[in-house]
Formats: structure tokens, sequence, C-alpha cells
């Protein structure tokens, strides 16, 4: 399981990168200012960049357990999490699952239910071919870090990714209120998941208040313009802000966790 460590301080910031992305593709433009004044730990998920593929379906549950495996070999304890696509469901996972070990949870671009997707995602995830992505950054990165480089086991990545989380409904409303740790939610305004289910998701979190009267919430919503699910990190300015603000931000007792 390959992984990268950056910069130092503080609670460490562990970053989780969606599917057909690596560390470098999703974050490698972030990272020299995440990384300045704490701890960066970052890694490729099975099947993706540096990392080997095993002989297993892709699902948030194995992967959740890889990093929390990870974090154990480096022994730490508590991070703030980052999770981007398939990594916000695995970090998602990792807060309702294992809840101490995270304090603060930013999931970009991932629903906790398939209903707050839209319409055709499973589909056209399902259905994705290495033809169909000939050419693009992704391929080229993949076939120039991967252990192995060819078409084969990309088109397997696909196959593989087309059945992400088969047979998993999500998560309840219950199970979402309960996580602990503030989250701040972000989601592209032309993205995959809908606008309406990331307000839900923040209504859920203790969010959508009168602020003025009722205090600030600690989990928050951000919704990046002119922004499309693949993209949903590369307004680098606009992300480093919202991420970075909400992370260095102290959880006082006038603010609600949830």
């Amino acid at each position: 399981m390959y992984y990268e460590l950056h910069g130092a301080g503080g609670t460490p910031l562990l970053l989780l990168h969606g599917g057909l992305f690596d560390i470098e593709q999703q974050f490698g433009a972030l990272i020299p200012d995440l990384s300045a004044g704490r701890r960066v730990i970052a890694t490729d998920f099975q099947g993706h960049g540096r990392t080997n593929d095993v002989d297993r379906p892709l699902n948030s549950r194995d992967l959740a357990s890889d990093v929390v495996g990870l974090l154990a070999y480096l022994d730490v304890g508590e991070v703030d999490v980052f999770g981007y696509s398939v990594g916000g469901a695995v970090a998602l996972h990792l807060a309702v699952n294992r809840p101490e070990l995270v304090r603060k949870l930013i999931v970009s671009s991932v629903s906790f239910r398939s209903d707050g997707d839209r319409g055709g995602k499973a589909e056209a995830v399902g259905a994705m071919t290495v033809d169909m992505i000939a050419g693009t950054p992704m391929e080229q990165r993949y076939l120039a870090v991967s252990p192995h480089p060819d078409r084969e086991h990309l088109q397997g990545l696909l196959d593989k990714l087309g059945r992400y989380d088969a047979g998993f409904s999500g998560w309840s409303d219950d199970e979402i209120r309960g996580i602990a740790a503030p989250t701040l939610i972000t989601v592209g305004d032309c993205d995959m998941v809908k606008l309406e289910h990331a307000v839900q998701f923040l209504r859920l979190r203790g969010g959508d208040v009168n602020g003025d009267f009722e205090g600030v919430p600690a989990s928050q919503l951000a919704v990046f313009p002119g922004t499309t699910h693949f993209f949903g990190l590369a307004r680098t300015g606009l992300v480093r802000e919202v991420v970075t603000t909400f992370l260095d931000s102290p959880t006082s007792s006038g603010q609600q966790a949830g």
C-alpha cells in the first residue's frame, strides 16, 4: 500500500482520493498548502496509483480497513480526514464505524445514500471502458505508475469501480446524525451529487440554521461554482481556503457538532 508523508505538526490530515485518481492527480496541487504546519498522510487505494490490486472487490469497508491498518502501522491515532468521491465514502465509513479516529471530517462530492446521486451515474460508471478514457490524464497516470501498467489491468479496475459498494444501501439518517466529528461537505454545482442531497446532509449534521441567533454550527457546506464531479477539487485556491479554514477553526462550546 503506497503512502506519502508531508509536513509536520498539528493533528495529522489523512487524504483519500477518488476512483481512477491517485494522490498526485487528486491532491498534488493542494498538498504544499495543506502540509504547511500540519502532517499530511496520503495514500493510493487498492489498484490505484502505485498500490497493487488484490483479489477482492472494491468497497468502502475494505478500503477503510486498509486505511485503519496504515494508521496503525504509522502509530497514528486521531486524524482529520479529507476524502473525495470514493475517498469520501471511505471517510464516511471511518466516521461512522471508527469515530475515535476522526477529529474532523471533510467529504467532497459524495452522497451518503444512492438516492442522492443524479440519474445515470451508476449506469455510466458501470459501462466505462479503457477506450472511453483513452488519452485522458487518468489513463496516462495509470500507465505511468501502476505496478501493472497495461490496459487489461486498467479495465479490471474500471470493472471493479463499476461495482463499487455493490449491495450497500448507504447510511441511515440516524447514522449520519450520529457522526461525532464536525463535518465539512463540499460539492460542485454541476456535480453527480444532487444539491438538495448536500443540503439534507448538512441538516443531518446540525446545519442550515439561523446562525445569527443560534450560533454557527461546526458542520458546514461549500458549493463550488462551475464545478463538475471529475473536477471537484480543481478550483485549487477556493478549495484551499475553505478546507484550511475549516481545519484550523476551533470547535467552541457555542457551535453544534451535529
